[in-house]
C-alpha cells in the first residue's frame, strides 16, 4: 500500500507549518514527489512521514539538522554498513552526554529554586506572625 499525503495533511498531523515542511524539503529531508500540470502539488509518501516525525522527534531532543540528516541515512541504511552505524553511535553517545550534563545542570537549577522559594515562603510567614502580633497588641 502506498499512502501519501498533501502538505496541508502532514502540517496539520505534526503541529508544524507548511513553511516549515518545505525548509526541511530545502534541507534534503524530506523529498516528495511532484504532481498536477505544473509540478507544484507536492505529494509525499510514507518515506517522507516517517522522516518528517524522525526529524522532529530529533529536533525536540536537541539535535541539529545535519546531525537529524546523518540520523535519517543511517535508519535507511542496509545494518550491515559498520562505518555508518559508528558514527551513529558516536553521534547518539555525544548528544546523550550533552543531555545529561543539561539533566544535572536542571536538577541543580530546581534544588536551588526550591530552597529559594522554602527561604521566601518562611518570611513571609515570619512577617505575617509579626503583623498579626502588632495587630493583636
Amino acid at each position: 500500500m502506498n499512502t501519501q499525503y498533501t502538505i496541508t495533511e502532514l502540517a496539520r498531523e505534526f503541529d508544524v507549518t507548511p513553511r516549515a515542511i518545505r525548509f526541511y524539503e530545502d534541507q534534503g529531508l524530506l523529498s516528495p514527489s511532484r504532481e498536477g500540470s505544473s509540478g507544484l502539488r507536492r505529494v509525499y509518501s510514507g518515506r517522507d512521514r516517517t522522516r518528517l516525525k524522525l526529524t522532529l522527534r530529533g529536533k525536540r531532543l536537541g539535535f541539529t539538522l545535519s546531525e537529524i540528516r546523518d540520523l535519517l541515512d543511517v535508519y535507511e541504511s542496509p545494518t550491515d554498513t559498520v562505518p555508518q552505524l559508528q558514527a551513529f553511535i558516536a553521534t547518539v553517545a555525544q548528544h546523550r552526554s550533552v543531555l545529561e550534563r543539561q539533566l544535572e545542570d536542571l536538577n541543580a537549577t530546581l534544588e536551588d529554586l526550591a530552597q529559594y522559594e522554602a527561604q521566601a515562603r518562611a518570611l513571609l510567614e515570619a512577617g505575617s506572625r509579626k503583623q498579626r502580633g502588632a495587630a493583636a497588641g
